[in-house]
């Protein structure tokens, strides 16, 4: 869903984080990936995100981020908002590859701050102009990922200065430790700055963070239809029933964040029939089969739409 906010539009809801599809040889399997896109518009995802953590952003080419992008935007056809990760610790090739994604149609981008491997890092200052190199380059919004792997402290206080001085830096979503908290902090010091606080880290903690006032949550692709419901639930002052959803379907979360990560929405959209092959790209490893089948057993008693969309 979209609202008006001043000359702004607020982007709200549930945008999942779409899989990379590959074949069997390792691939990029594009009628597959098309497939996944049209099952996450039929599920009732606001808006799509790609290119993320959770689409191994980490095994693509250039050429292959590039030829993913231009497929599924085309595929969508403006029909829902897409989100593109451009992270890189280069600003400049950050900047480049949010241009590119700005003209091939994204309504947004997201960036992780720069990091690379488990010791280098930037201080404030090298974030703070990171992002403005970010901004002067795009016309569209930017969210940063606030999130645990990138390894960088971000302060409440320096995201929503970032807020307030930078340009197109309006979204963040937030998946560190105690995320409501840090939510609540951000949105009393950024004020209209921060046009959205957003939930991630597959909904774990969504209903903490929606009472914390989040507006939006960037979750995993496999049940975007049970997500959703939770969330437009609270935003339109539906508390009780958004509890009663989310009581409902934090065994399957809890499942994909604790125990199969970004190999759940694939394992279940192939039990489904979405996709032919959930196999990730080497060298990461398929789910054990054990995992894999306590994963389906907790859908199937939920009955997601993903496990009926292809049969």
């Amino acid at each position: 869903m979209t609202v008006t906010t001043f000359d702004k539009i607020a982007y709200r809801g549930v945008f999942p984080v779409m899989p990379t599809i590959f074949d069997e040889a390792g691939r990029l399997d594009l009628d597959g990936q098309r497939r996944c896109t049209d099952f996450m518009l039929d599920a009732g995802s606001d808006g799509l995100c790609i290119l993320a953590n959770f689409s191994e952003q980490f095994v693509l080419s250039d050429d292959e981020r590039a030829l993913l992008t231009r497929t599924i935007l085309e595929h969508v056809r403006g029909r829902v908002p897409v989100i593109v990760t451009t992270t890189h610790f280069s600003q400049q090739i950050c900047a480049e590859r949010s241009r590119e994604a700005q003209a091939l149609g994204a309504a947004m981008v997201m960036v992780m701050p720069p990091y690379h491997g488990a010791t280098i890092r930037v201080p404030e200052a090298g974030i703070e102009a990171f992002f403005r190199v970010l901004s002067d380059a795009t016309r569209i919004p930017i969210m940063i990922q606030d999130a645990p792997v990138s390894g960088t402290a971000l302060s409440a206080a320096l995201l929503a200065r970032m807020a307030r001085e930078i340009d197109h830096v309006s979204y963040f979503k937030i998946e560190t430790a105690q995320a409501a908290s840090k939510l609540r902090e951000l949105i009393a010091l950024g004020g209209e700055a921060v046009v959205g606080p957003w939930d991630g880290e597959e909904a774990i903690t969504l209903l903490a963070d929606l009472d914390a006032g989040a507006t939006g949550s960037m979750t995993g692709a496999g049940f975007p239809d049970a997500i959703g419901a939770i969330v437009h639930d609270f935003l339109a002052g539906r508390r009780d029933a958004a509890i009663a959803g989310y009581e409902r379907w934090l065994p399957l979360i809890n499942y994909e964040n604790r125990q199969c990560g970004l190999l759940a929405a694939k394992a279940l959209m192939r039990e489904g029939g979405v996709i032919a092959c959930e196999a990730p790209r080497l060298p990461l490893r398929s789910l054990h089969p054990q995992t894999r089948a306590g994963l389906i057993e907790i859908a199937r008693r939920l009955d997601p739409l993903v496990l009926r969309w292809g049969r």
